[in-house]
């Protein structure tokens, strides 16, 4: 787990996280109740650093949970 203290703030903070589990078309809800404990993890993570770089670093899982918890609505563009 990441301490807060230790959180490297992104420069480039102009996504949060889920921002980004839309544009992924992840239900965000049902994610973090199904699955809490990844779901805390990658809130985490997401924060230290860049959107590109957390789908370069997840992107294989982001299929399976995309498939184990797809977005029924596009709410990708506000």
């Amino acid at each position: 787990m990441i301490c807060k203290s230790m959180r490297i703030l992104r420069k480039n903070r102009d996504m949060e996280f889920e921002e980004y589990l839309r544009l992924k078309k992840i239900d965000e809800e049902t994610f973090g109740k199904v699955d809490p404990a990844r779901y805390t993890e990658w809130k985490e993570l997401f924060v230290t650093m860049h959107p590109d770089s957390f789908t370069a670093q997840k992107k294989f899982l982001i299929n399976e949970i995309r498939r184990r918890y797809h977005l029924k609505e596009d709410f990708s563009r506000p």
